[in-house]
């Protein structure tokens, strides 16, 4: 037996591709995987060392790895006309961001990527995603990145959307929002990562036709979270798109790096390269 690390974050919708193979329910050959969780910036950071097999990451890191690993095309997480928010306390006109004090929830996220697409170079804070409606309600931060269940209950806490940052770049571009994928290690060779994904596409096909039962999984790493929202945002994310992104999915990535070396957030032109 191969034995594998897959590393992915206890969101939702990655916990929730990840039940085919947790459960046992797709056969993984002769490949054993051992299943790691953390934080989507921890595991962007963690990457740059090769840390682990199979890794989810936000698709803005992906270049700072491009030497290690080779994107997968199943995994991936695209917003479909909607994405990563901006919220505020009071009204902020979308123009004036580049004036304000903004929380994000890392350097290396997609929504960062993003931020600085739509607005510019804008004065940020680092966050832990879970502290910035609090830092944005606290009147420590004029405004706040918002991603995960965030951009669903925002709302709820009285803050106001400044601007959609999915919306805008479907305005822009007419295309999915890649958010992150997964990406597997080139040195273990085409074989293997032919079979992996497989089988990593098998696992998320097989939550899909499950989703009462994957979606419970989820909620047990996910944390306290009312069962609607997961289901929510499970179904906001977790797409045919994750199965297997297609010629549509590989475009979005590859337009998110050209508009990102024309607006030079990024130096020079990268072409992602998929398995």
């Amino acid at each position: 037996m191969d034995n594998l690390t897959f590393a992915h974050s206890p969101d939702c919708d990655d916990a929730f591709m990840f039940y085919g193979i947790a459960s046992g329910g797709i056969d993984t050959g002769d490949f054993k995987v051992e299943q790691v969780t953390k934080d989507i910036e921890t595991l962007n950071r963690e990457a740059k060392e090769g840390k682990y097999d199979i890794t989810a990451m936000s698709f803005a890191s992906y270049p700072s790895i491009a030497d290690r690993y080779l994107l997968l095309p199943c995994g991936g997480s695209f917003g479909l006309r909607y994405g990563p928010i901006v919220v505020a306390k009071n009204n902020i006109e979308p123009q004036s961001l580049a004036y304000a004090t903004i929380a994000i929830p890392g350097y290396m996220t997609t929504a960062y990527l993003l931020l600085r697409l739509y607005a510019g170079l804008v004065k940020v804070v680092e966050l832990p995603f879970q502290e910035i409606i609090p830092a944005v309600m606290n009147n420590e931060v004029e405004a706040g990145l918002v991603i995960h269940e965030g951009q669903l209950t925002y709302g709820q806490t009285g803050l106001k959307k400044i601007v959609d940052l999915g919306q805008w770049w479907y305005q822009t571009t007419e295309l999915p929002l890649p958010l992150g994928g997964n990406a597997v290690k080139r040195d273990l060779g085409e074989e293997k990562i032919a079979d992996l994904t497989r089988i990593v596409s098998q696992s998320i096909a097989y939550a899909m036709a499950n989703h009462h039962d994957a979606l419970q999984y989820a909620m047990r790493l996910a944390g306290n979270m009312p069962v609607t929202l997961a289901d929510r945002y499970v179904r906001m994310y977790v797409n045919e798109l994750s199965v297997d992104c297609g010629e549509l999915g590989r475009q979005a990535v590859k337009k998110l790096f050209q508009l990102a070396a024309q607006k030079q957030v990024i130096e020079g032109e990268f072409n992602p390269p998929f398995m």
